[in-house]
C-alpha cells in the first residue's frame, strides 16, 4: 500500500511534465521536423488544453510553431482506433481557443488565418502486428470513402535513443517491465529511473527532476489503487445484492429451512437471512 505520497494540485504525467519544459519541447519538434533547423524555443507557443478530454491525469499536448499547429496525444495501454476521435475533438477545441485568443471573427467576410494542423499519437503500449504509419477517419471508420470532415493521425511507436520521442517510448517500456517485476511500488519507479539514466535515456531530465518524477508516478499509483478499490466495491455490492435476491426467492418457495438456504448463499449471515425472511413474510 502506497503511503505518504505528496498530492499535486494538477496531476501531471511524466509526459506533460517533460514537455512543458521548452527545452524538451523544442527537441520534440525537431524530432518531428528535423528539416526545420532554425526554430528556437522562442518560436514555440504552448497551446495545451488543460483537462479537456480527461478529468484527472492528462497526456495531451498542443503547441504551435510558425504556421503549424501540432497536437500530440499519448496512448499508453490498449491499441484503439478511437484515438482518432480524441485527436479530432482536441483539435477542434484548440482551434476554438485559437480564434478566440486571436480575436478573429468567424462570422465576418474576411477569411480567418489558421495554422496548419498536424496530429500525432505516441503509442507506448504493445504494438499491434503490422502497425500503420497513419490512421484516419476516412480509412479506418468509413472504408476509405470521401467524407465531409477527415482527420489523419501519424502514429509514433519507434524506440530510438537518438531523439526525445524515441527516448520517451523507451522510458515507458522500461517502466512497464519494472512494474511487472515489482508491482505498484517505489522500487519499480526508482529502477526505471536508474536503468534509463544508465542507458542515457532522458538522462538530463531524470537527473534534474528525479524526485519530482518519483512523486508523479507514485501519485498515479495511488489513483490507480483508489479506482481499483472502487471497482471492487461495486463488484462486491453487486454480488451481495444477487445473493440477497437468490435467498429471497428460496424463502418465498418455502421448501427449504434457513439453515439449508445458508449453505447455498454462504456470503449472507444467518441474521441477514432472518431479516429477509421477515421481509418476505411481511409482503406475503
Amino acid at each position: 500500500m502506497v503511503q505518504n505520497t505528496p498530492k499535486r494540485k494538477i496531476k501531471d504525467s511524466v509526459f506533460t511534465n517533460l514537455f512543458q519544459d521548452k527545452k524538451y519541447l523544442l527537441r520534440l519538434y525537431k524530432a518531428l521536423h528535423p528539416e526545420d533547423g532554425n526554430v528556437t524555443e522562442e518560436d514555440i507557443k504552448d497551446v495545451t488544453i488543460k483537462h479537456i478530454l480527461v478529468d484527472a491525469d492528462y497526456n495531451d499536448l498542443g503547441f504551435s510553431v510558425g504556421g503549424r499547429l501540432v497536437i500530440l496525444i499519448e496512448s499508453q495501454s490498449t491499441w484503439t482506433l478511437n484515438i482518432i476521435i480524441r485527436a479530432l475533438m482536441y483539435l477542434i477545441q484548440t482551434y476554438h481557443d485559437f480564434f478566440k485568443r486571436t480575436k478573429q471573427n468567424l462570422y465576418g467576410s474576411k477569411k480567418v488565418n489558421m495554422p496548419k494542423p498536424e496530429l500525432y499519437v505516441i503509442f507506448t503500449g504493445e504494438k499491434p502486428k503490422n502497425p500503420p504509419d497513419t490512421i484516419s477517419l476516412s480509412k479506418d471508420f468509413f472504408d476509405g470513402e470521401k467524407i465531409t470532415v477527415d482527420a489523419e493521425v501519424k502514429m509514433l511507436y519507434q524506440e530510438d535513443e537518438k531523439n526525445i520521442v524515441g527516448q520517451y517510448i523507451i522510458f515507458c517500456k522500461v517502466y512497464n517491465e519494472q512494474r511487472k517485476k515489482y508491482g505498484q511500488t517505489k522500487k519499480a519507479v526508482t529502477e526505471t529511473i536508474r536503468i534509463c539514466k544508465d542507458r542515457n535515456v532522458l538522462k538530463e531530465y531524470l537527473e534534474n527532476k528525479e524526485q519530482e518524477v518519483v512523486d508523479i508516478m507514485m501519485t498515479l499509483f495511488d489513483d490507480e489503487q483508489i479506482l481499483e478499490a472502487y471497482a471492487k466495491d461495486i463488484d462486491d455490492n453487486a454480488t451481495h445484492r444477487e445473493a440477497r435476491e437468490t435467498a429471497k426467492r428460496m424463502i418465498k418457495k418455502g421448501k427449504m429451512t434457513l439453515e439449508e438456504i445458508a449453505d447455498y448463499v454462504p456470503s449472507l449471515s444467518f441474521e441477514e437471512l432472518r431479516e429477509l425472511e421477515a421481509e418476505v413474510m411481511q409482503l406475503a
